[in-house]
């Protein structure tokens, strides 16, 4: 044998001494390998011996190496794994598998941008396999490229149309980009391929319930459930999708169908009980608050349902008695705590209210809204110090929470401090300069402090961000029209917020006041008095019907509006008198 032939074989020997741990991994690691080992190109060139032995030697290390990063991926160990597959590449760099076990274990690891180079060189290396496209387009995917994920899933299904999983997870990043025709497009395609294709007619009905497309929806829930009968998340939406579309009793079947199959699913009785209360038919409704009663036992947390129920359809006192049960077994169920202490403000009983509110702690999430709530119960007993000191301190812990600013905006707004509520307001925008709801309350402040000019600005603002915002568009034609201006505009950006809320009182009422100060009484009356019917309980509105009855001479009517003013604790009640001093003299 010669030296060379002898050094081959020594390598061969080296390979059978290594231990058995070593030989274990190298065993495992090939039974797990998807195309076998890595190994050297076939090659057309004439044989040598050094060239063979060269050869040996790096197909030799990129195995040995190869085999050591596989045992400590088998560990956990990935960033030996990642050292080791490192030397196996460098010996053997255009073997696709050893590129494609890198990706993937970058891709693991959470190096997406250097599993991305992997992944190329693969599909550089063999083009036509269709594994590397996939490879590449999930790393696309979980890194959160959405776009390239779904450029590379195109091109996989234009090597392989047939590929229903490929399409599907297609279809599910386009519906999570808000892409709802060409996935439509996709699940109607997997349909035509295979029409007994379940998950396919099950995702169509989802998508087109999201769409709003409710008969199209029922329809593919209809055949998901001809396909699989008893299908769980298809009963559900179906049953929800009756319910949304007030069909209560096709909801009935579906809920009491799934119930059937399904007796534990408790979210499904909770819907069916809504279903039958709203159908009058609480008899029915009682079956199945006994049945969640037998499952669970009184002051389990699961008993919270129950508590939930009888809170939503009003019946607080059983509310109160479920949820009292829960809060003394378990104090720390703040979302039990958070519903029992909503009953109490319900139901009117406001110091219990605010000692269960009070009780929610730091670190839950009901947190702020249960400030809000102590806030507000404060603000309703005129004690706005403490609200005031709630809110701020609330907002102190939590700044970004747009709605402390509002709630706090509004009681310095009960107080008259306008313009602490303006610096409230403005502090809110600081946080979010696109909350319209923020930029509509500063334009109210702004106008209540004399500023009507930066109020009409700050509407004018809303409107370039939402330009159908109903609010910004009366309160700018109302202003104009108590200002006697610019009446036309007026008339035109009230008829625009009537067409967004046909049937807001206080639209209406606007509507009927630019016609009055046009001088058309007859639509202003009409206007008028369908306000007052929409809001009977409006002190100014019922002034404004009285003011037109006086244009039209109507004066005992006009009395009995103004007089019905005053009883509604009207603002300017100095003002309204002399109005009804006026209309005395002209009747007597």
């Amino acid at each position: 044998m010669t030296y060379k032939n002898l050094k081959m074989w020594n390598y061969f020997n080296l390979t059978i001494g290594l231990s058995l741990t070593f030989v274990l991994g190298m065993t495992l690691s090939c039974a797990r390998m998807e195309h076998g080992p890595p190994s050297a190109k076939p090659t057309t060139m004439p044989y040598d011996e050094e060239m063979a032995e060269t050869k040996g030697d790096r197909l030799y290390n990129a195995y040995t190496n190869f085999t050591l990063a596989s045992v400590h991926m088998e560990k956990g160990q990935y960033e030996k794994a990642r050292g080791y597959l490192y030397e196996a590449l460098r010996y053997d760099p255009d073997s696709v598998y050893l590129n494609r076990k890198m990706a993937l274990l970058l891709k693991e690891m959470r190096n997406y941008k250097e599993a991305v180079t992997y992944a190329l060189k693969c599909i550089e290396l063999n083009p036509e396999d269709i594994i590397n496209r996939i490879l590449l387009a999930e790393i696309y995917s979980v890194s959160g490229n959405e776009v390239l994920a779904i450029k590379e899933y195109k091109e996989i299904l234009d090597l392989d149309p047939n590929h229903q999983r490929i399409r599907l997870i297609l279809t599910t990043i386009l519906i999570r980009n808000g892409q709802y025709e060409p996935a439509l497009m996709h699940l109607n395609k997997l349909i035509q391929q295979d029409p007994d294709l379940v998950i396919a007619h099950y995702y169509l009905g989802r998508l087109n319930l999201e769409m709003q497309n409710y008969e199209e929806a029922e329809q593919a829930y209809l055949d998901t459930l001809k396909l699989s009968e008893n299908m769980e998340p298809a009963l559900f939406e179906l049953g929800s999708l009756y319910r949304a579309t007030e069909k209560y009793e096709n909801a009935v079947e579906i809920y009491e169908r799934l119930l059937s199959s399904y007796p534990n699913n408790i979210v499904a009785r909770e819907r069916l009980i809504s279903v039958y209360y709203k159908l009058g038919k609480e008899e029915k409704a009682e079956k199945h608050i006994k049945e969640i009663k037998r499952q669970s036992k009184p002051g389990e947390p699961g008993r919270q349902t129950l508590g939930l129920i009888y809170l939503r359809h009003g019946k607080l006192d059983q509310s109160i008695v479920e949820l009292n049960l829960i809060v003394s077994a378990w104090p720390d169920d703040h979302k039990s705590r958070y519903y029992l202490a909503s009953a109490y403000e319900e139901k009117g009983e406001l110091e219990k209210a605010l000692e269960h509110f009070r009780l929610i702690k730091k670190d839950s999430k009901y947190l702020t809204n249960a400030q809000m709530h102590i806030a507000y119960i404060l603000d309703e007993q005129g004690k706005y110090d403490e609200a005031i000191d709630v809110l701020e301190k609330a907002i102190a812990a939590e700044k970004t929470k747009i709605e402390l600013y509002l709630m706090l905006a509004s009681v310095l707004e009960t107080k008259k401090e306008y313009g602490e509520a303006i610096k409230v307001a403005e502090e809110g925008l600081k946080q979010d300069a696109k909350s319209t709801e923020l930029m509509f309350r500063l334009g109210v402040l702004l106008d209540k402090s004399g500023e009507k000019e930066k109020c009409i600005q700050q509407m004018r603002t809303i409107l370039e961000i939402t330009p159908d915002h109903a609010d910004a568009l009366n309160y700018i034609g109302y202003t104009y029209a108590e200002k006697g201006i610019r009446l036309n505009e007026a008339l035109d950006l009230i008829k625009r917020a009537l067409k967004i809320k046909p049937d807001s009182g206080y639209i209406i009422d606007s509507l009927g006041w630019v016609y009055y100060q046009k001088g058309l009484y007859d639509e202003a009356l009409a206007s008028l008095q369908k306000a007052v019917s929409l809001m009977p309980s409006d002190p100014t509105i019922t002034e404004h019907l009285g003011d037109v009855y006086f244009k039209k001479k109507e004066y005992k009517k006009s009395l009995e509006m103004y007089q019905k003013a005053l009883t509604l604790n009207h603002p300017q009640q100095d003002k309204v008198k002399e109005k009804i001093d006026e209309v005395k003299k002209l009747i007597q």
